[in-house]
């Protein structure tokens, strides 16, 4: 059950960062709540996951996938550059999220 939390706040850091894209420097009211929202989800998620996991593996995961997860948000919603360079290195976030979680 740890794992599954600390995937969902992954998820959430995602969900946030993509609304504070949308807030436009905190100045759309509902944006700026839906992405103060997504941050105590995504840190309530991730507390949960620490009461069990080493906390460092679970804070590299987190971060880990709220990147990886931003990285395809960004080229999907907001058509940011998607070369051959920048996927090569979130592959290597991704394939480090996966050796922490079989390691741990």
């Amino acid at each position: 059950m740890p794992w599954l939390d600390l995937v969902i706040a992954g998820l959430f850091e995602v969900v946030w960062s993509t609304y504070l894209k949308y807030s436009h420097g905190f100045t759309e009211p509902l944006w700026t709540a839906a992405t103060a929202l997504g941050m105590l989800a995504s840190f309530w998620f991730l507390s949960q996951a620490v009461k069990v996991l080493p906390m460092g593996t679970a804070y590299v995961v987190w971060t880990g996938i709220g990147a990886v997860g931003a990285f395809f948000v960004g080229i999907a919603l907001f058509h940011e550059p998607a070369g051959a360079a920048r996927c090569f290195f979130a592959a290597l976030l991704l394939i480090g999220i996966v050796g922490l979680k079989l390691t741990a």
